[in-house]
């Protein structure tokens, strides 16, 4: 059949076919106006009030010279502010560029920079943060948003952004938004000495809230609680928006406190909790976990590392009424790749699943060929899901993409009936209290300190944070350093997660013939410190 037609129509087909992120929000309270879409303190909304602040925030953004491919740098805790600027960037195609709020000026002011920001809102404690890294950006005005979380009245050079959720026009702005149009740049430390920039389109984030939510046994019925940061595309992408897509309630929390976590569950109602392990672990451990009415909790979700054995027994055990998902992915996949569902935890404990419904995953060797069932490969995805690539850098992108599938970096073996069992990282990554940290970013830190000859940083297993940070330093010959001097040292570099929290003097670090780092070696040389 004949689709070819003159540019007018084209456009006005595509128009009625949009099916974009901004465009969620609207349909679902269409479905559910007076549904409670929203709880964020003592703010309570419905899907009909969330999409007329949405619109009215999208044509404040406009009005202040932001259009579709512009870049918006999100500086906060979560927040209901964070929510609607979430869907408003997306309403007018504006790429919402969020902000790890633990990192220094120096590492925001990397990311301004190399995004090409036309603009930041940040919260009021986190302000002076973001003024000292557009200094050190070279940003010399642009937009600058203020929310008021600790009620602080804006400083000189801000605008407080709840006038633009609260007053303006109502109706959505009439922007055309394509499939492949890039909606958010997610900054991840990857294994790089600088964070890699990650564009992901709607297209890669609406089919991935299909796999969350059909695989992930996600209802319109959920109420959920969202404590872990909306920074990170696991917390925004995988639940949050997922719920918005769907009609589900979401209670927003500005972070993962344990005892807040169990009273909000009973005081809502809560059916549904996306936890890191360490959060999971910290939630049993606390002392009003077995006095806190749980029951409305049915769903459980874990991520950004395997969950110790031991504690999902535990799980099981002290919430036996809860469901439990393992899912596994990167920022590059939006973020799903593979899920471990509720039946199989206990017999394929430590499994990461299986390829998730719009995903397909495969292991290969150095060369890009598979590997058998029960050999270690690279894990690769293919996947409308994947990132369009880096942000300005096609080294990587075509690096990632060899063969056309992404290479994640990380390394895995696979069963005959495709479960996948994670063992290794390709490159050092680390996973900390479900933070990603490069090993090579706090290398190059330490290697700033006078006197340091070499030095080597890797994860070990921790009970708490499921790995540490941990770096051993050979001093240079008649240097006077301490372990001290290296904490120093990373303390006026590094975010708080990012610095070691163990540090070993040694005379020499163990290589191979080549000369390359022996990082397994030394992480069983001093798996015991965390146990010290």
């Amino acid at each position: 059949m004949d689709a070819t037609f003159l540019p007018d129509t084209a456009a006005t087909v595509a128009r009625a076919r949009q099916h974009a992120v901004g465009d969620l929000l609207h349909r679902t309270a269409a479905r559910y106006p007076d549904k409670l879409a929203v709880v964020a303190g003592d703010l309570r909304v419905t899907y009909a009030e969330f999409d007329v602040a949405v619109n009215r925030t999208a044509h404040a953004l406009a009005e202040r010279g932001l259009a579709t491919g512009d870049r918006l740098a999100l500086l906060s805790h979560n927040c209901w502010q964070f929510a609607v600027l979430a869907f408003a960037t997306a309403k007018l195609g504006v790429v919402l560029v969020p902000v790890n709020f633990m990192l220094g000026a120096e590492e925001i002011a990397y990311i301004l920079g190399h995004s090409g920001a036309r603009g930041i809102v940040a919260e009021d404690a986190l302000a002076g943060t973001a003024d000292q890294a557009m200094a050190a950006a070279g940003v010399d005005g642009g937009l600058r948003g203020w929310i008021p979380l600790a009620g602080a009245a804006p400083a000189p050079g801000w605008e407080d952004v709840d006038g633009w959720w609260r007053d303006g026009t109502a109706t959505a702005p009439d922007v055309a938004v394509a499939d492949d149009d890039p909606l958010r740049l997610m900054y991840t430390s990857g294994t790089e000495s600088r964070p890699k920039g990650v564009l992901l389109s709607s297209r890669s984030l609406i089919t991935q809230y299909v796999s969350c939510a059909i695989d992930g046994g996600m209802s319109a019925d959920d109420v959920e609680l969202h404590s872990l940061p909306m920074y990170h595309c696991a917390q925004l992408d995988c639940f949050f928006s997922v719920d918005v897509y769907l009609g589900a309630t979401s209670i927003i929390l500005p972070g993962p406190d344990a005892g807040t976590i169990l009273a909000t569950i009973a005081r809502e109602r809560v059916t549904k909790l996306f936890c890191p392990p360490t959060v999971w672990i910290s939630l049993l451990r606390h002392p009003d976990f077995d006095t806190t009415d749980l029951s409305s909790l049915r769903k459980g979700y874990y991520g950004a590392s395997p969950m110790p054995v031991e504690v999902l027994r535990e799980l099981q055990r002290r919430l036996p009424d809860v469901q439990l998902w393992n899912f596994y992915g990167q920022t590059e996949m939006a973020p799903l790749a593979t899920i471990l569902r509720p039946h199989e935890q206990l017999e394929r404990a430590g499994s990461a699943g299986r390829a998730t419904l719009n995903v397909e995953t495969r292991l290969v060797d150095d060369d890009g060929h598979p590997v058998p069932p029960g050999q270690v490969g690279e894990i690769v995805h293919r996947s409308p899901q994947a990132t369009l690539g880096y942000y300005a850098d096609e080294e990587k992108t075509a690096e990632a993409f060899r063969g056309g599938w992404f290479h994640s970096g990380d390394l895995g073996v696979m069963t005959e009936d495709g479960y996948l069992s994670v063992v290794d990282r390709k490159k050092d990554m680390i996973k900390t209290g479900g933070e990603n940290v490069a090993s090579r970013e706090i290398e190059e830190a330490i290697y700033e300190l006078d006197g340091v000859a070499e030095v080597a940083v890797f994860g070990i297993s921790h009970p708490y944070w499921v790995e540490a940070v941990t770096a051993v330093v050979v001093p240079k010959p008649g240097a006077t350093l301490t372990t001290e001097d290296v904490q120093a040292h990373t303390r006026d570099r590094l975010a708080g997660y990012k610095r070691p929290k163990y540090v070993v003097l040694s005379e020499a670090l163990p290589k191979n013939p080549s000369g390359k780092i022996l990082k397994r070696e030394l992480r069983q040389q001093h798996a015991d410190l965390a146990r010290d």
